[in-house]
């Protein structure tokens, strides 16, 4: 009698199954457990990656755990609870100096991950932008305590910090990174932001001519009202200079080639983000927050701290003030020369500089006007020299377009030679008042 085929091959399939799982168990019975174990972990990595890569989870993991230098991310909270269980403000001052590093690196990091979606140019204003949020609320802060000269050195060092310090590492890291060839950069671009730094110092140097040549007609009235009238005025120009820049010609401030000719395809082509648009959006408000938190307690330190040390007031406010303020800057800075990313470098070093100058200073002018508090423009004569000098310094270092290590050098040796002057320089603003 002929046996159905579906039952011949289940006859055979059953006879097969004890012959295949007893040579199974004979053959690899003695790994059989390493291989479950390893079959476990490799379900549990894949699981976890799995996990990692969907939303948030991935996005922590990439900002706050991957990178090495977050290890110093518990300093900041510590540095909080120090400063209210002890008084010792040099060693809160030190946790604060730690627990922003890492918090400024990953700012850079953060921007670097939104110039994918925005470009060079809106990349580099938006670091400057994120960047300067710790120096506008320190000033409002002591704007609203009377502390005008604080707010003024401060802004001062800023700005001084970001074209000398912050351009000058940055341009000396990325010659040395990239010392087989000659890094360029937009010059058109350059040439812009120096035009409106030397419009900044037209600004401030005026009510200060004014105040010590005693022309004014209305002796500390008009030097008051000047400055007012051109902050107002600087403001508009600063505005001017974001439409000109964004919408009327843009292509003015594309990214450069080697050969210095404009190039429409960006080089970040070879790399792509790892994190999302939204999600930089949200990492650049979050880190922000967290390190103008950390600066609030950082400039109740050094203030404490300069006691202690007995450094001069204007060495502090100019110096090392910015120098904490200026540390985002300073790391996304030389992180893009350092790829080759001059455009963005010169977005984040010399246009913060030119916000500060021409946005934030007259800002804080007319809050202050509106406070009730007396901020002007009078930055008063030692610091308006030094700052007409260094603008004309910079300019001339970015008018051929090109960069290298030498450069970078010369500008981090004028900036020592600044902070040398403010460590002998003693502020008698009180006395002329």
């Amino acid at each position: 009698m002929m046996m159905p085929m579906e039952e011949k091959e289940d006859l055979e399939s059953d006879e097969e199954i004890p012959f295949s799982a007893s040579a199974t168990r004979k053959k690899v019975h003695p790994f059989d457990s390493e291989i479950n174990i390893a079959s476990h972990v490799d379900m549990s990595k894949s699981w976890i990656l799995k996990r990692i890569q969907m939303g948030p989870l991935r996005s922590i993991y990439i900002v706050l755990i991957k990178a090495k230098i977050n290890m110093l991310l518990p300093f900041g909270p510590l540095a909080i609870l120090l400063h209210y269980l002890t008084g010792k403000h040099g060693l809160v001052f030190l946790l604060s100096m730690l627990g922003i590093t890492p918090l400024a690196e990953r700012l850079g990091y953060v921007t670097e991950q939104l110039a994918f979606y925005t470009g060079p140019t809106v990349g580099g204003l938006l670091n400057a932008t994120f960047g300067n949020a710790t120096e506008m609320i320190i000033s409002i802060y002591a704007l609203k305590s009377g502390m005008i000269r604080v707010v003024q050195q401060s802004l001062l060092g800023s700005i001084l910090s970001n074209m000398l310090l912050v351009l000058g590492c940055a341009f000396f890291s990325g010659g040395i990174a990239n010392h087989q060839k000659v890094q360029v950069f937009n010059k058109a671009a350059a040439l812009v932001n120096s035009g409106l730094l030397l419009m900044a110092v037209m600004g401030i140097m005026f009510p200060a001519v004014l105040h010590f040549t005693r022309t004014e007609v209305h002796f500390g009235k008009s030097e008051m009202a000047l400055s007012r009238f051109s902050s107002c005025i600087m403001l508009i120009a600063y505005g001017s200079y974001l439409f000109f820049q964004l919408k009327s010609q843009p292509n003015l401030y594309s990214p450069v080639d080697e050969g210095g000719v404009n190039d429409p395809e960006d080089s970040d082509d070879e790399e792509v983000p790892e994190i999302t648009q939204w999600e930089t959006i949200g990492w650049l408000a979050i880190l922000t927050l967290w390190i103008s938190i950390l600066s609030g307690y950082l400039v109740d330190a050094i203030q404490g701290a300069s006691d202690s040390l007995n450094m001069p007031v204007a060495f502090i406010s100019v110096i090392l003030l910015p120098i904490v303020g200026n540390a985002a800057e300073h790391a996304s800075a030389i992180m893009f020369a350092m790829k080759d990313k001059l455009d963005i470098t010169i977005g984040v070093a010399i246009g913060s500089s030119t916000q500060i100058s021409m946005f934030v200073i007259p800002f804080c002018v007319v809050v202050g006007w509106c406070m009730g508090q007396p901020m002007d423009l009078n930055f008063q004569l030692f610091e308006t020299a030094t700052l007409f000098i260094s603008v004309l310094v910079v300019a001339f270092m970015l008018q051929d377009g090109t960069s290298n290590y030498f450069k970078g050098f010369m500008l981090i040796l004028c900036y020592l030679i600044v902070a040398a002057s403010f460590f002998v320089h003693v502020d008698l603003e009180k006395d002329n008042n």
